[in-house]
């Protein structure tokens, strides 16, 4: 019989049962009956997870309240328990990480605009070292994340593009993000031209190659959002990707579509 936490246990609301119940989920073809163990045996859980997080951690720099950011977390949550592996660690342990690293990554932008907001009004801030403690954790997952998206690139650049042009621009991509902590003004307009001096491409064909990357970012920052980690040996799963005359195309079981 499996072992329940303690009531007075700060996990009481996931328990043994909540694990057992998303390893049925997961394995039920049913959808009636999966939706049905979700709402009964896992969704309050869910909740109570996403809300402790917020709240431990102060996850506080959103711009909507902080119950609509919990209903994300725990959509987020729904969207990728089909990705807890039985045996593999504890159920706790897996989706915490997962709401954390979501937390952690969405938090990020928001907190920028409140610091701003705090350091034009610096009478009125109040140190809080919590606050402060989590802001260096996102900041690291942050820095984490880029180094592995420029070492995925360094180990596929020639995969996924094969002219010299288009892989002249996107190596100018990696250096400036390597480089992106000695760049005072890094942003779309500024790396744009120093994009064009360092390759001689126009921006039409700059915008072509970074959409390209683009479309591996989103994959890239899924994957670290649920496992904290990425593969950085691309297997051409996702995207398909093939160049005719510097035109890109995705080449699924749809018809090509040009990334403009």
């Amino acid at each position: 019989m499996p072992r329940k936490a303690k009531k007075g246990s700060p996990r009481y609301y996931f328990t043994q049962d909540t694990e057992n119940a998303i390893i049925r989920h997961n394995k039920e073809e049913r959808p009636y009956m999966r939706e049905r163990i979700y709402n009964e045996h896992i969704r309050t859980a869910f909740e109570k997870l996403a809300e402790n997080i917020i709240h431990t951690f102060k996850f506080y720099y959103f711009d909507v309240p902080s119950e609509d950011v919990k209903h994300e977390v725990v959509s987020f949550l729904y969207m990728n328990m089909h990705k807890f592996a039985e045996g593999k660690g504890k159920a706790f342990s897996y989706f915490s990480i997962v709401a954390k690293n979501y937390l952690i990554l969405h938090n990020n932008n928001n907190y920028k605009k409140m610091k701003q907001t705090d350091q034009e009004d610096a009478g009125d801030y109040k140190r809080d070292p919590i606050s402060e403690a989590n802001h260096k954790d996102i900041l690291s997952a942050k820095k984490e994340y880029m180094d592995l998206f420029v070492d995925y690139w360094t180990n596929n650049l020639t995969t996924v593009f094969k002219r010299k042009q288009d892989i002249d621009v996107a190596n100018a991509v990696i250096y400036l993000i390597e480089k992106r902590e000695n760049i005072e003004n890094f942003n779309k307009k500024a790396l744009y031209i120093m994009i064009r001096e360092m390759t001689n491409s126009n921006t039409q064909h700059i915008t072509r190659v970074v959409n390209v990357m683009k479309k591996h970012h989103y994959n890239l920052q899924k994957n670290y959002l649920t496992t904290g980690s990425i593969e950085t040996k691309w297997t051409g799963s996702w995207d398909n990707l093939w160049c005719n005359n510097g035109r890109y195309f995705y080449r699924p079981l749809i018809p090509p579509l040009f990334i403009e």
